[in-house]
């Protein structure tokens, strides 16, 4: 048998092998679908009505015990007084049966923004999302936040605040009178240079499914594709998978250098098909990631689709068992982009956080190469695996407190340095942000909160530690119309993602003094990206008043960090 063959017979065996071991993890699966639950978790309620929004459990590949909080466990969660009520006789707690305080917030870092892009191509289109659509850590994180960067390859940490209250020209909301907003603020060394990047493996696994033939969906991925083919150095590699009803391997692992134009074709072949089976494609993808596994390189699978799944699996969970011993044998990382007016935004989000990665979304030729050529390229690169931050609030000062979305990524605290238990990727050039809701003791003063983000190096696996903490001066500004923009953009964000999910944050403005805000921030700012904002606001604000949309729908925002 010639080599080519052998190759051939060898491929075929391991595949078989591969799948086998996909069928039986996919049985177990469907027999423990009606106990899993994929969706955010839903809150309880604290002691005066409000949500409670302690930490959940987020278990990784297996939880094996040995974790524990970072220190100065200090402070109440929302609702919950400062300590149990005490028996002045017999100095037993009045309520035994009450769990005690829990006096940190710990959640997985995430850089996801596509629900935030999805949100904006939705009232483009004259609709208010969906409430479950809207995720607002991913409305915050996709602003510049202007982080101090750090020097090596870890974290800085950033943690500022102002007070709530009302500012010159707006009312600030209800309630807001002793609350304030405290900005949690993580970030990593800028990205470098092309050239100096290790080199990429990349699967694309591409949806050509009917609902795919929709304008603005498989077209925009032949255009994605093709821009990113000419942005792709000479040493990296390329595979392409399709999937329909089944998954069809067109184009094996290839390096880009002399096989550009080859690239461009087979991506130009793709036509739209039948059903959408998302576990096929993304069962064929990893198997071909795996076979073109390269040492020393970032191995990646990347979904482009509606992730509108009808065909095979259809849960999230049952879809990532089939492949998990490849995703943490070979280290690969699921990179979601989103495409399409319907779109699984929920499904694909729940994909790409457990498959090690993120998701984007894009709607038009311009997001399109923003992502693919300013910055999917430059962010191939893993800075840190498993990250995960813990803040703890300082009984003393603090009341109550209450974390901005992270619902689906919250972390059981005793799990921050269980290191077994699944975190975020973050890569290089990212800043992920979290908003704190706090409500401060009458004369507090001193610390507020200590924020420690921990993570492991993508090379070393060692784990690595960063802190920050912040006092009551620095958060005794006035929030609306200080001096710190971006503080305010991210206010903004927040809120305006709180009100189209109905929520109910102290001192939230309505939409129109929103909008206003916004706009006045573009300009300070001098960021288009803001100005889209202000203008997503008033598109929300319509629609809600029964007003409607703009004729003209404004391009979604793509964007991965």
């Amino acid at each position: 048998m010639n080599q080519a063959g052998r190759r051939h017979e060898k491929r075929a065996g391991d595949r078989a092998g591969y799948r086998a071991g996909g069928s039986r993890a996919g049985a177990v699966a469907l027999i423990l679908a009606g106990a899993m639950a994929l969706s955010a978790c839903g809150a309880g309620s604290g002691s005066d009505g409000t949500p409670d929004l302690s930490s959940g459990s987020r278990k990784g590949q297996s939880s094996t015990g040995g974790g524990q909080p970072a220190p100065d466990a200090v402070a109440p969660e929302t609702g919950r007084s400062a300590a149990p009520e005490v028996d002045a006789e017999s100095g037993a707690s009045a309520a035994p049966d009450v769990k005690a305080p829990d006096y940190l917030s710990t959640f997985a870092l995430d850089v996801d923004t596509a629900s935030y892009g999805y949100a904006r191509r939705t009232l483009g289109d004259g609709r208010l999302p969906a409430a479950e659509d809207v995720r607002p850590e991913e409305f915050v994180n996709s602003f510049r936040q202007g982080y101090e960067r750090p020097e090596g390859n870890g974290f800085s940490v950033n943690v500022d605040g102002a007070r709530i209250g009302s500012g010159e020209g707006g009312e600030g909301g209800t309630g807001a009178s002793d609350w304030s907003l405290l900005r949690v603020g993580l970030a990593t060394k800028t990205a470098p240079p092309a050239s100096e990047r290790p080199p990429a493996a990349l699967t694309f696994v591409v949806d050509i499914s009917g609902s795919m033939s929709e304008t603005g969906r498989l077209d925009l991925v032949r255009k994605s594709l093709t821009i990113l083919t000419d942005e792709l150095r000479d040493d990296d590699s390329l595979s392409l998978v399709t999937f329909s009803n089944e998954a069809e391997t067109r184009l094996p692992m290839t390096r880009v250098k002399g096989n550009r134009n080859r690239i461009k074709d087979v991506v130009a072949e793709m036509e739209p098909a039948q059903s959408t089976n998302v576990e096929a494609g993304i069962t064929r993808g990893y198997e071909e990631s795996v076979e073109g596994h390269r040492e020393g390189a970032t191995n990646r699978v990347v979904l482009l689709s509606d992730a509108l799944a009808n065909t095979g699996d259809t849960e999230a969970e049952g879809i990532l068992r089939k492949i998990d011993s490849a995703r943490r044998e070979y280290g690969i990382t699921l990179f979601g982009v989103g495409v399409g007016s319907d779109y699984g935004d929920a499904f694909m989000e729940q994909l790409t956080n457990k498959g090690d990665g993120n998701t984007t979304y894009v709607g038009d030729e311009t997001q399109a190469r923003k992502v693919f050529v300013d910055q999917l390229p430059a962010h191939l690169e893993i800075r840190a695996r498993d990250a995960k931050a813990q803040v703890a609030f300082d009984r003393k000062n603090v009341q109550q407190f209450r974390l901005i979305g992270y619902e689906n990524r919250k972390v059981a605290d005793e799990d921050f340095r269980n290191d077994s238990v699944d975190g975020g990727e973050v890569g290089p050039g990212h800043t992920v942000t979290a908003l704190y809701a706090v409500r401060l003791r009458e004369g507090a003063s001193g610390t507020v909160a200590k924020a420690t983000v921990r993570w492991l190096d993508p090379k070393t696996r060692k784990a690595e530690e960063e802190t920050g903490t912040v006092t009551t001066g620095a958060v005794d500004t006035t929030l609306w119309g200080g001096e710190n923009d971006r503080l305010q953009v991210a206010a903004v964000a927040a809120y305006f993602a709180d009100r189209l999910r109905g929520g109910d944050l102290p001192g939230a403005p309505g939409l129109d003094e929103l909008a206003s805000r916004a706009s006045g921030l573009a300009e300070s700012t001098e960021d288009s990206a803001v100005e889209k904002l202000a203008t997503a606001i008033g598109q929300a604000d319509r629609l809600q008043r029964g007003a409607g949309a703009d004729d003209e729908p404004e391009p979604s925002e793509g964007e991965i960090g």
